[in-house]
């Protein structure tokens, strides 16, 4: 036998080694492989034990959610959520959200094929109970999302929730609701943290869709959200000759009660115009009403805690004492102090023959001082829409107070400084005064007004001086008159004075919202018919105009009495026309305005001096500060979310698995 060289053996061998072993299965070469034969999902029997009581008893894996098996299922956090849900809502919503999860869960499955669930139940599901999720700070389930896991009626779906309207019908039909006992059977006098406050605002805007809608001005420093709602037979839109009126509540933190007595307002609004209230229906119908509950949400967080910190951990400011913790904003401001101070510009220049107390543009140097978001904010707002008349809620006092807030004198010793519009202010103080229970009474006042007030109202630099305030703001820089309504001496009450505090102020809150709609009103036109925006109005003795807003309508707050009315803009002939308000008047006076062109060269056609105020009155923030302002409160939310989570937080985290952020509000 021949010898065979050691290479060409060990060649051999490995090519028998290849020959003898199990073809391997390559893709890329034809015929190699088999294709594997997956075995289709069938239909399967539902033993969710939550989901066992759908109208249907099949369904499949894996699931809408990509679940493949039923034990993918049942340990999710989804199935985890719908296990306690019930629970979690304290009863509401049961079981609408459990069986619309279960729907997707455990899909209905017949022939082998899955149906989906409707679109519209979903979406009827998400209208009744999002805001119960919304008030223990829950997202809604992304599970839950009814464009996203939900089809059309057109593709064949069902309704995951059949049989249970049926039985709810019948339960209601058997069931006699008994009427409340007046409107404040409705109300529940309780405190309301920040969530519960936008909670229930959101749920009046629910139930009163038709005549309100809630809206925000922007955040605190902290990033909580100053939320808004409005009330109007057109909300979200402006109505020509109808006077828009704010509340504003909170302004200092430690001061609860005006948010509590608004946020009360709101829900009485909505209540009394649905049960047929003509007088709510007519103020509603003819005045565009804002409530703003809480303007330093952060401050009435901080006076809630009963923290002792109280200066935010900011070294640079003094400390104060416990008793107004809360008192100011998250950066140590006093709101009502960080203002513009445009009285002392009044002050300044009142000598000059044509200057005017209206109107006064903001200065740049006010700009580089430090400036409240919240602050900010509420100038936006205040720009933003033509209000007539606004009232700002306080307590340490029982009074109402009324501008000029910063006193003349030269050293800012509190003295009697009236505006041109006195008159005025006196007349809308003593509405809510009178109005009041107790207010105008004098063995009723309490604190240091009693020195300087008559009736329940008092001049606010006689009082006490300040600069910068916001209802000096209000009067000195928009059309807005406002003033101050100091509800009494306790500034934090217990729970059980809630009630009676609603009482004494119910009948003033809606007396001084009607009172928006005295002096006169009207539209300021060309002899074309095309409405004037920014004409102004002039009253003859009253250093003070007002302007027409977008739709060349005006409005006027004046007392009782003759008044000669100027109507002037650039480029226009002035038009004056004489008016008598009665005594018992209680709608403003319509009083039309058509201007004709100034002739050529005319101070009038020119128009100069009017052209240079516009220009200075817009020029607001040049700095451009709000994005400052939106970075940092966005910061500072986002630190605040993440660090403070819900009180049901640790119960779907200790399973374990990654977090379920999802489930968080605002993540």
């Amino acid at each position: 036998m021949p010898l065979v060289p050691v290479p060409v053996l060990v060649l051999l061998q490995m090519l028998v080694g290849v020959s003898g072993a199990l073809p391997q299965c390559d893709p890329r070469v034809r015929g190699m492989c088999k294709p594997t034969v997956e075995e289709k999902p069938k239909c399967a029997d539902l033993v969710l034990s939550y989901c066992e009581d759908m109208a249907y008893s099949q369904t499949m894996f894996p699931n809408i959610l990509g679940q493949k098996t039923r034990k993918d299922a049942e340990s999710s956090v989804e199935y985890l959520l719908v296990s306690v849900v019930d629970s979690l809502l304290g009863g509401r919503c049961n079981p609408d959200v459990r069986m619309l999860a279960c729907s997707v869960l455990t899909p209905r499955c017949e022939r082998n094929s899955v149906l989906r669930p409707c679109q519209s139940a979903c979406e009827a599901v998400h209208k009744k109970c999002r805001r119960a999720f919304e008030e223990i700070q829950m997202a809604w389930p992304y599970f839950l999302d009814c464009d996203r896991f939900f089809v059309g009626d057109e593709e064949g779906c069902y309704d995951p929730l059949e049989g249970l309207r049926e039985q709810e019908d019948e339960a209601v039909a058997a069931t006699e609701v008994p009427p409340p006992e007046g409107p404040a059977a409705s109300l529940q006098f309780t405190y309301h943290s920040n969530s519960e406050m936008i909670s229930a605002l959101k749920t009046a805007e629910d139930r009163c869709a038709d005549i309100a809608r809630t809206y925000s001005i922007g955040r605190s420093m902290e990033g909580r959200e100053l939320l808004a709602i409005e009330f109007s037979n057109n909300p979200g839109e402006h109505e020509p000759l109808e006077p828009e009126v704010k509340y504003v509540g909170n302004m200092h933190g430690d001061e609860v009660v005006g948010r509590q007595l608004l946020i009360y307002l709101a829900q009485y609004l909505c209540s009394e115009y649905q049960s047929g209230n003509e007088r709510i229906q007519t103020l509603v119908n003819t005045t565009r009403i804002h409530i703003l509950p809480s303007m330093n949400p952060d401050g009435y967080e901080l006076a809630v805690s009963g923290a002792n910190g109280d200066s935010y951990g900011d070294e640079e400011v003094p400390r104060y004492g416990s008793w107004n913790v809360g008192r100011n904003n998250a950066q140590n401001i006093d709101l009502n102090r960080n203002f513009p101070d445009l009285t002392s510009i009044v002050y300044s220049r009142r000598r000059q023959r044509s200057f005017h107390t209206d109107h006064i543009p903001i200065p740049d140097n006010y700009w580089f001082g430090k400036v409240a978001p919240e602050t900010y904010a509420v100038m936006k707002w205040i720009r933003s829409v033509p209000f007539v008349l606004s009232a700002n809620f306080h307590s340490g006092d029982l009074v109402v107070s009324y501008p000029y807030d910063l006193s003349k004198h030269p050293l800012e010793q509190n003295m009697f400084s009236p505006t041109p519009d006195d008159k005025v202010f006196k007349l809308l103080a003593g509405i809510y005064a009178n109005t009041h229970k107790t207010m105008s009474s004098d063995e009723a006042r309490c604190g240091s007004s009693r020195a300087n007030s008559q009736k329940g109202i008092v001049n606010g630099a006689q009082w006490y001086s300040v600069a910068g305030g916001m209802q000096d703001f209000n009067y000195l820089h928009t059309n807005c008159f406002e003033v101050t309504v100091e509800l009494g001496c306790d500034k934090f009450p217990p729970e059980e004075d809630l009630f009676g505090a609603w009482h004494d102020n119910q009948e003033a809150l809606i007396a001084f919202m009607e009172a928006a709609h005295r002096g006169i009103k009207g539209i300021v036109k060309d002899e074309e018919g095309n409405v004037i925006k920014g004409a102004r109005i002039s009253v003859r003795g009253i250093r003070h105009d007002v302007t027409s807003a977008e739709n060349g309508d005006y409005w006027r707050l004046l007392p009782p009495g003759i008044h000669i009315i100027t109507a002037s803009a650039p480029g226009y002939a002035r038009a004056i026309k004489k008016v008598r308000l009665p005594p018992r008047m209680q709608t403003a006076g319509r009083l039309d305005f058509v201007l004709r062109e100034a002739p050529p060269g005319s101070d009038e056609h020119k128009g100069e001096n009017s052209f240079l105020s516009a220009a200075a009155y817009e020029r607001f923030d040049p700095y451009n500060q709000y994005a400052r302002y939106t970075m940092t409160s966005e910061l500072n939310q986002s630190r605040e979310e993440r660090s403070e989570k819900p009180w049901w937080w640790n119960y779907f985290v200790s399973v374990g698995g990654p977090a379920p952020t999802w489930l968080l509000k605002h993540y």
